[in-house]
């Protein structure tokens, strides 16, 4: 089922997670796997299992989701030192949950840490 990932579980309360940020339109927590000592991810509620399957129609869905993660980053005191925001895409890029999502990485330098999945 399109709309049973993990994230969706997430999402309806089904399972825990630690949420840091929601709106209408998505919801952010923390990695339970860190990839980097800060590891946010920024979900749409929408179903869109990948990038690639966005419609041309919902060009805001990523733009809500940049948005969010760069307030956050900034919220969080992380924004002067710099952050890192990925965006895989199906198998081959490193996509493991197949729920779009927009990963936020800081709090060390880039290259100090793993690569988002």
């Amino acid at each position: 089922m399109a709309d049973d990932t993990l994230f969706h579980r997430i999402i309806r309360r089904e399972i825990p997670a630690d949420i840091v940020y929601e709106d209408e339109h998505l919801v952010a927590f923390r990695d339970i796997a860190p990839q980097a000592p800060v590891h946010v991810l920024f979900v749409p509620k929408d179903t869109v299992p990948t990038l690639d399957a966005l419609d041309p129609d919902q060009p805001e869905l990523v733009g809500r989701l940049a948005i969010a993660a760069a307030r956050y980053a900034r919220a969080q005191g992380l924004a002067d030192d710099g952050y890192r925001v990925v965006i895989n895409c199906n198998r081959d890029g490193g996509q493991t949950v197949f729920q779009l999502h927009l990963h936020l990485l800081a709090g060390a330098p880039m290259g100090s840490f793993g690569a988002a999945q």
